[in-house]
């Protein structure tokens, strides 16, 4: 396990005010959640759904694909683990950099890998001899994002690897994606999606797999029973019944991060690179991302991601999600004092 992922902000030292290092979408009203999970607290004496089949039913039916494409699970890492494990000893290719839980769950489970980069032409990448290829679509951390069309052609082109599909951020971006019924007519595609990221309650660890019913099967002989705990799954049967009280409006806060990378645009020592997201990676060209977190998050309370530990990064990288218009300009105004004193 890596301890180095986008929000530590249970390991951080000092009071984190603004938190750019998570890509959740932090403008979520969550008090009617809040309100019904009240009226559900005596379920907390009794076992939650050994499957949390009743929160399938519902997603199965709002991604039009049958209860058996789908298996729930406590988070989307969780998921990335069933799968290298139901799979041992497998080859997987992975694109970089991307998630390090793929690689992870991948060496726990003794499969033999190797990488390519995301910014290398899938044309030119070659699948034969690898079960697997795993892929984050839009992309951790970068953004990148690869159209449905260009993705379902390379999944026909290449019927004997299986390809997952970490489908977190499909709130984030308004391009075209691959849908979870595109696994009706390929049968080597995997997608792996989040509850928690669209609707900020990545505490309670909600994720799923869809698959084909082969894929499924094989998944589920190796699902830890009640992993799902019951106040996730109330919290998302709540979300999933009353859609208008959670919309996210991914075009405003794409605006908004446009104006934020505008900004940081200005500052000279710095190069940001292009998101198809609302969250994105920032260069320094001077300094390290571990010296400028630590000094935002004493001097200012603000916390952001190093992503120096990404496969195919270095020290020099960090990685932001866009907040509101107010807290985007104390982060501009931090980081222009931070790389004057640089100088």
């Amino acid at each position: 396990m890596l301890f180095g992922h986008g929000d530590d902000y249970f390991n951080s030292q000092a009071e984190v005010k603004i938190n750019f290092s998570s890509n959740v979408w932090h403008g979520a009203n969550l008090e009617k959640l809040k309100e019904h999970l009240n009226t559900q607290f005596d379920k907390l004496s009794r076992y939650p759904e050994p499957d949390a089949a009743t929160l399938k039913r519902l997603l199965a039916r709002r991604h039009e694909v049958s209860e058996e494409n789908v298996v729930m699970t406590n988070g989307s890492v969780s998921a990335f683990y069933l799968l290298a494990q139901a799979w041992r000893g497998a080859s997987s290719l992975i694109a970089v950099p991307s998630f390090s839980e793929y690689e992870d769950a991948c060496r726990l489970h003794e499969h033999t890998i190797s990488f390519f980069s995301t910014g290398d032409d899938l044309q030119e990448v070659s699948f034969e001899g690898y079960d697997f290829c795993w892929m984050c679509n839009p992309n951790n951390p970068d953004g990148r994002m690869i159209h449905r069309s260009e993705l379902l052609a390379l999944i026909a082109a290449n019927r004997k690897t299986m390809f997952i599909i970490d489908q977190a951020y499909v709130a984030f971006t308004t391009e075209e994606l691959l849908k979870p019924s595109d696994v009706k007519n390929n049968p080597n595609l995997i997608i792996i999606q989040s509850i928690s990221k669209a609707y900020n309650i990545p505490g309670l660890r909600v994720g799923y797999i869809i698959a084909s019913q082969e894929i499924t099967e094989r998944v589920n002989k190796y699902l830890i029973p009640w992993s799902i705990n019951v106040f996730a799954i109330e919290a998302s049967k709540y979300i999933l019944i009353h859609p208008a009280q959670f919309t996210l409006p991914v075009r405003k806060w794409q605006r908004e991060t446009a104006e934020f990378i505008y900004q940081l645009n200005k500052l000279d020592g710095i190069e940001v690179l292009p998101t198809a997201t609302t969250f994105f990676l920032v260069r320094l060209k001077t300094g390290v991302a571990a010296d400028l977190k630590e000094w935002l998050l004493a001097n200012y309370g603000i916390l952001i991601r190093d992503a120096s530990n990404f496969r195919g990064l270095d020290e020099t990288y960090f990685r932001v999600s866009t907040q509101t218009g107010d807290e985007n300009m104390q982060l501009v105004e931090a980081l222009h004092e931070w790389l004057d004193q640089q100088k």
